[in-house]
């Protein structure tokens, strides 16, 4: 496994929609294990693949019950309301208040191509939702409600 470098903001990579992934390899399994690495050296709880700079449809999710793995992920569905802080490993000390979906169910693949589905509330609804966009070449910026203050952030500690 290796750390990958994490594109930050300014690099049209994190614009684009990303391409399906169509041969699962080696290779796949490489970049998976590479991400996975790479978010938990970041201290983050998400990453997709324009993040390290791949326009694959691939991301990387750990919010403490162990790495999930999604390949071509989709929503099937999505309900509910929320308000999240989000900040994100491309835009370092930036912070901003979004509303998402409180309940997601979802569609992927794993390593292999075997096609599987779940369903996240809450947190990892959320997380689900922040990844995903980055497939499609969307920042959590763009879906911010307002961004955060260092001031106003420390305060929600």
């Amino acid at each position: 496994m290796a750390i990958r470098n994490i594109v930050k903001d300014g690099d049209d990579i994190l614009l684009k929609t990303c391409r399906p992934v169509t041969v699962f390899d080696a290779k796949l399994a490489q970049l998976l294990e590479d991400m996975a690495e790479t978010m938990h050296e970041a201290d983050g709880v998400g990453l997709a693949g324009p993040q390290v700079g791949i326009r694959r449809r691939v991301v990387t999710i750990d919010i403490g019950e162990g790495v999930m793995e999604l390949v071509n992920p989709e929503f099937l569905e999505q309900s509910g309301k929320q308000e999240c802080v989000e900040g994100c490993l491309s835009f370092p000390g930036e912070y901003g208040i979004t509303t998402r979906p409180k309940h997601v169910k979802v569609r992927a693949q794993d390593r292999h191509g075997n096609t599987f589905e779940f369903e996240a509330d809450d947190f990892l609804a959320n997380v689900c939702c922040h990844e995903f966009d980055h497939l499609d070449g969307i920042v959590f910026k763009t879906r911010a409600v307002r961004m955060l203050s260092p001031e106003e952030l420390e305060n929600l500690k």
